[in-house]
């Protein structure tokens, strides 16, 4: 059995035991202390109230206390919610008013029956919490402990568990005055935010407004708590009074903020109020940050300041709210647009004097905005609108908004007309590459502006070049162009002009144009001479780079034009104009060749009709892609490569296939589409293959038709190919047609539109079949001006042995 404990046992507890005891002391502590400010808290509610029933019932305080405890009893309300229903029947005030609407809210919503008890009930507890945490604001002279007070009266029932307190300082910048549930160390860390630095806080100073993140880490906007709860969601608040944004309170949730109702707005923006009333009362170290400075000083100030100033003070209604600015004061270098004394704007408020300024994004809204946040506000070109009366004055002024302390500073610096011409004159100059000077002949006196001494590579204090020195600076072949320069000017007394090569002392050229006239008194005597230089180096050089482009273009050009002659003589000289006759039984084959109009798309189509050694007849069409020498020069490769395949003997799928090799192995970078066809003039029996191409049209008994697609890649596209072959039978009448693709490509319809257009046209009957393929060519609906070649076979009627076949080309 374990005896008493006795002192030596207590020296034997470990050091770790004692901490503990230690800690849990301070926390006891700390609880209790806690309780007593809650007491202390609900107890002046419950003085407040008994306070109001003195006044109402005309009773001592001893009475009107034991009336709010029977009033207690007998509805059975706690006396803490009682107590702040009696206080907002009184008060009337934005807490009350925010009790109302959640209670209002509350009402309104689809809720079961029986249920208007429990939203009375939420309310009361919304404006418990409310009023318990003014309260705690208004007995602490610590920002720190008001933080506290909010965070547990109001905000931890609403699942927030962080609070920090922002108080303005100059140019819109922050102060860390008071937090709750955030670590000292990290707080010590957001003691100051200057201004610029973009946080959520910060936007709510700028915009007015307040701003919900409903996840802090998604906006990529950092915080005072971001490391210790980077997936909660924030809410900053503008704390404002009396037009002036004294502080921010930002609140602090440890997960994602769910979108919230107008109810819990209005609760926390009643807040935001609380802390305005804590920073504008001086109980926190932001109430104002800035030091106090009296008006007298203050015009004093402004009075030796070279610059126009407004002082401006706000003026405020019975309950607070800014109307308007009054301008307290003008200094001396002050002038009124409209052309007023001062003394008859001092004392006026801005919106009477200058009535037009209160238009939408006018400068009393900025105004209001630097007296609210106390950012500045500058531009330098900035359009206003001064009015006298009924009359209307535009101007362009420099604007700068200043706030000093609860005064703004308006620098409104008006540029008047002749200011803005010089000034437009300037940058014309400048842009120009213009420089002014003026010579006084009697004096010997030299005058230039700052754009001369740039383009003479001078610095600003150097003696300008005189005329008579002219010559020194000048390339020595333009000598005699500044010769005529000077006799002009200075000899003849007249206006001169001269383009010369300036040396620079840094050994920059640069091309510039001098203009000058010559200056006389009443006695017509020369007195001065006024001008100007101006840099051409950048046309010269644009006008050299023409040149030599126009020499480029013009040397390209005969180049592609002897390309293209080469070209169609190529072309001519493998597709001549005339052909020899082709003998086969009861058979006629026509040719037609349309070449482009313009040379240089003089393209690699083919045609070829010829008799082989086996007395069959090769019928072939091909297109090689491209246009120009290296198309024809393909062109001409492919078709003899063709001649020479077909003599063996081969079909045609072989000679395709042949042909392919050739295309892809043999030569550079050709391909090609063809139909390769071979017919039997005893058989009538037409062999044929293609190898991309569109397959030949039949024309049989007035309707015409495509034959069958056959397979076949384009020639040249790769090393090894295969290509079917299909045979048919022409019978007696029949009109066989191949063509290349200059026949029906247009670039405003699709393919098969222009091969229907092209069936319809084929159907046409014809005497001859030249006259079947003229007809083709005159109806062509092709509009990409490519080369075109149809070759027609028609067999004949009633064939018997003997009968030649023709062919006629054209």
């Amino acid at each position: 059995m374990a005896g008493p404990v006795t002192d030596d046992t207590r020296d034997q507890e470990s050091p770790d035991q004692g901490v503990g005891r230690l800690a849990a002391t301070v926390a006891r502590l700390q609880e209790q202390v806690r309780q007593a400010h809650l007491a202390a808290e609900g107890q002046a509610l419950l003085q407040m109230a008994t306070g109001v029933l003195v006044e109402r019932l005309k009773c001592g305080p001893a009475a009107a206390a034991r009336h709010l405890a029977e009033l207690a009893a007998s509805t059975g309300m706690p006396a803490l919610e009682l107590a702040v229903d009696i206080i907002n029947q009184a008060a009337q005030d934005e807490l009350t008013q925010v009790a109302r609407d959640f209670l209002d809210g509350l009402a309104g919503a689809d809720a079961p029956a029986g249920s208007q008890a429990g939203g009375s009930a939420a309310a009361s507890s919304a404006a418990v919490r409310l009023r318990t945490a003014e309260t705690g604001t208004l007995l602490k002279d610590n920002c720190r402990i008001v933080a506290q007070s909010i965070l547990e009266h109001a905000l931890s029932p609403l699942g927030a568990n962080a609070v920090a307190i922002w108080a303005t300082g100059p140019g819109a910048s922050l102060q860390l005055v008071g937090h709750a549930g955030i670590p000292d160390v990290e707080a010590e860390q957001w003691y100051h935010v200057p201004p610029g630095v973009l946080t959520p806080a910060r936007q709510a100073l700028t915009s007015r407004r307040s701003v919900w993140l409903p996840v802090l880490s998604e906006s990529a906007v950092p915080s005072v708590g971001h490391r210790t709860m980077p997936d909660g969601g924030r809410v900053a608040v503008p704390a404002e009074a009396s037009g002036r944004v004294l502080g921010v309170l930002e609140i602090c949730w440890p997960n994602r903020l769910e979108p919230q109702p107008p109810q819990i707005h209005r609760q926390i923006e009643a807040l935001a109020e609380i802390v305005a009333h804590t920073l504008s009362s001086g109980s926190g170290p932001g109430a104002d940050s800035e030091p106090a400075r009296s008006d007298a000083e203050l015009i004093d100030l402004i009075n030796g300041v070279h610059e126009p100033i407004l002082l401006l003070v706000p003026h405020l209604d019975g309950t607070g709210r800014l109307l308007d600015f009054r301008i307290a004061h003008t200094n001396p270098h002050f002038v009124d647009p409209a052309g007023r004394p001062r003394s008859a704007v001092n004392g006026a408020l801005l919106l009477e004097a200058y009535p037009v300024m209160a238009g939408e994004h006018g400068l009393l809204d900025i105004i209001e905005r630097v007296y609210a946040t106390g950012e500045p506000f500058r531009d330098t070109a900035m359009p206003l609108n001064a009015a006298v009366g009924q009359v209307h004055v535009p101007t362009i002024a420099d604007v700068s908004v200043t706030r000093h302390h609860g005064s703004i500073l308006l620098v409104w610096r008006i540029e008047d007309e002749a200011a803005r011409l010089a000034n437009l004159l300037q940058h014309a100059q400048r842009l120009g590459r213009i420089g002014g000077f003026e010579e006084d002949l009697v004096t010997g006196r030299v005058t230039w502006n700052s754009q001369l001494h740039d383009l003479y590579g001078l610095p600003p204090t150097a003696v300008p070049v005189s005329l008579e020195r002219l010559a020194a600076h000048t390339h020595p072949d333009d000598a005699p162009a500044i010769g005529r320069f000077l006799r002009t000017l200075l000899h003849h007394r007249k206006p001169a002009s001269a383009a010369f090569r300036l040396q620079r002392p840094d050994g920059i050229v640069r091309h510039v144009r001098v203009v000058a006239e010559p200056v006389l008194d009443a006695a017509q005597r020369l007195v001065s001479v006024r001008g100007a230089y101006q840099d051409i180096s950048t046309q010269h050089w644009t006008e050299v780079a023409l040149t030599a482009t126009r020499d480029q273009l013009a040397q390209s050009e005969q180049q592609t034009a002897e390309r293209n002659r080469i070209a169609r003589q190529l072309q001519h000289a493998i597709m001549p104009p005339a052909h020899a006759p082709l003998s086969a039984r009861g058979l006629a084959v026509a040719v037609r060749y349309r070449p482009a109009e313009d040379e240089h798309l003089v393209g690699g189509d083919w045609y070829d009709a010829v008799m082989l050694p086996s007395r069959q007849i090769l019928l072939s069409v091909g297109d090689v892609a491209g246009h120009g020498i290296d198309a024809a020069t393909g062109m001409v490769a492919l078709r003899n490569a063709l001649r020479g395949l077909a003599a063996t003997g081969a079909g045609p799928g072989q000679i395709l296939t042949w042909l392919n090799i050739v295309a892809h192995h043999l030569t550079e970078d050709v391909t090609a589409t063809a139909v390769c066809g071979l017919f039997d003039p005893d058989t009538r029996e037409l062999t044929w293959a293609r190898a991309g191409h569109l397959p030949p049209l039949l024309v049989r008994d007035g309707r015409a038709e495509h034959l069958p697609l056959t397979k076949g890649i384009l020639l040249g596209a790769t090393g090894e190919a295969a290509y079917e072959e299909q045979r048919f039978r022409l019978d007696p009448g029949d009109t066989l047609l191949m063509y290349t693709d200059g026949l029906i490509e247009r670039r405003d319809r699709s393919l098969p539109d222009t091969l229907e257009q092209l069936l319809d046209a084929s159907m046409h009957p014809s005497a001859s079949l030249d006259e079947h393929l003229d007809h083709l060519l005159t109806h062509s609906s092709s509009d990409t001006d490519d080369d075109t070649c149809i070759i027609g076979v028609r067999l004949a009627a009633a064939s018997t042995p003997g009968d030649a076949a023709t062919i006629v080309t054209g």
